[in-house]
């Protein structure tokens, strides 16, 4: 499910070293992350109310929609050398882009949450969330593979040499990802309004037995078993009242704020992938602009392949084991300790001249990735969709998602403009690496 969203998010980390637009004002780069990201708050936040309102089955295909039209749309943005045009238009398509990811994520969880029974539930969410990580890897691929060949197709003259098929290459790189989204969208409209939302918000008992029996091929005593009919004497309350907070409040606030601090740290990764970049791709004057973008590519399918991909399977494995709140717990401790790891000596250590440790560095890094996918990464996408009832569980888990996107802004723009300890590369004059780290941590 989440598989044509992270492709299609993940496809355009390389763009800018596709063409000339590499160069752009920092000011620039970061008021394009903060359009996509606010769109993905957005579409939470609509979509997941919409989900309860309307029912998850039709939304979910709104918003799969959105992505396909809006990755495809990507492509085609207008402009080929005016950077100013082309950034602005493609920032109007990431918005929408952002606005069908963001729906995506309260309608995957909530819909796999509801037809999970209750001992794997954990364990089914997490594998639909663990998708991410092979389509991080898939774009990191599809990357490298389109650069090789447009390389070997236009034969730059030098290192400064930007071909005119670069262009197209970054949109080629782009639109591919609508592919998994448009072959998603036939089983999603294939499958069955979920039974919990048929029978508990619908009142539809009989048809919600029906779909589940042709989704899970129990009988309905099975269904009438696992989910009885709420009492007829339970009080029906609308989203914004002091009812919804008595019950849900505190709930509803644990979510937003763990998701929040969570995303400050996740999308500051930024941080340390600029590090990365300057220990592994040194002689950048010796590259040109595809040789950049396929060593870039083969570094995050490395990171997917050594660090994302294993801690989504080892949530899977051991949620339903150990619980969420401890996985949460642990994966929150070890990325703390991997930030002061890094923070604490970062200029007397990691940055020492030639002395830079970028082995321990890099096992650093993919210690405190590994931890946030075997932890909250996960475990903030699953919480909401079980802690609320079936009238409220799309619509909290989109706020809690908006939320978590409001941290990911300061995370990936705020942090980065902090880390720079002395005006540079069209930076101001920050706090610089050490203390953002330790601030990170803490």
């Amino acid at each position: 499910m989440i598989f044509s969203k992270s492709n299609g998010r993940e496809m355009l980390i390389l763009f800018y070293e596709c063409h000339e637009i590499r160069q752009v004002n920092p000011i620039v780069v970061s008021a394009l992350v903060s359009v996509a990201l606010l769109g993905t708050a957005i579409g939470q936040l609509v979509f997941g109310r919409l989900g309860d309102l309307k029912g998850r089955r039709h939304v979910y295909g709104m918003a799969l929609l959105l992505m396909l039209v809006s990755s495809l749309a990507s492509g085609f943005s207008i402009c080929t050398t005016k950077r100013a045009c082309v950034l602005l238009s493609l920032a109007f398509f990431r918005f929408f882009l952002g606005l069908g990811i963001g729906g995506d994520y309260p309608l995957s969880s909530t819909i796999m949450s509801e037809f999970a029974n209750k001992r794997t539930r954990g364990s089914f969410i997490a594998a639909v969330f663990s998708m991410q990580g092979f389509g991080i890897l898939a774009s990191a691929t599809v990357t490298m593979v389109i650069c090789s060949i447009f390389r070997r197709a236009s034969k730059p003259a030098s290192v400064y040499d930007v071909p005119p098929e670069a262009d197209v290459a970054w949109r080629l790189i782009l639109m591919i990802g609508s592919v998994p989204a448009a072959l998603t969208y036939y089983w999603r409209m294939m499958m069955p309004e979920t039974a919990r939302y048929t029978a508990l918000v619908e009142q539809n008992v009989l048809q919600a037995a029906k779909d589940m029996e042709k989704v899970l091929d129990v009988a309905m005593s099975q269904i009438a078993e696992e989910d009885p009919l709420p009492p007829t004497n339970n009080a029906v309350y609308p989203l914004l009242s002091r009812e919804f907070l008595r019950r849900h409040g505190r709930d509803l606030f644990a979510c937003s704020t763990n998701w929040f601090l969570l995303d400050i740290v996740f999308y500051s990764q930024v941080l340390f992938q600029s590090e990365i970049y300057k220990r592994y791709l040194k002689h950048k004057d010796k590259q040109d602009v595809y040789q950049e973008a396929f060593y870039l590519a083969r570094i995050q399918a490395i990171l997917a392949v050594c660090s994302t991909i294993p801690g989504y399977f080892f949530t899977v494995y051991f949620i339903d084991r150990i619980g969420r709140v401890k996985i949460q717990m642990i994966g929150f401790f070890f990325m703390a300790v991997s930030f002061f790891a890094i923070g604490f000596p970062y200029y007397s250590h990691w940055t020492n001249g030639d002395n830079q440790d970028n082995k321990g560095f890099m096992v650093l890094y993919g210690l405190a990735f590994f931890f946030a996918n075997f932890g909250p990464n996960t475990t903030t996408f699953i919480v909401p969709a079980e802690l609320f009832p079936a009238r409220f569980r799309s619509t909290c888990h989109g706020i809690s998602g908006a939320v978590g996107k409001v941290g990911a802004i300061i995370g990936s723009v705020g942090f980065l403009w902090a880390s720079h300890k002395e005006k540079e590369e069209g930076y101001p004059e920050g706090i610089g690496m050490k203390k953002s780290l330790i601030i990170l941590g803490g």
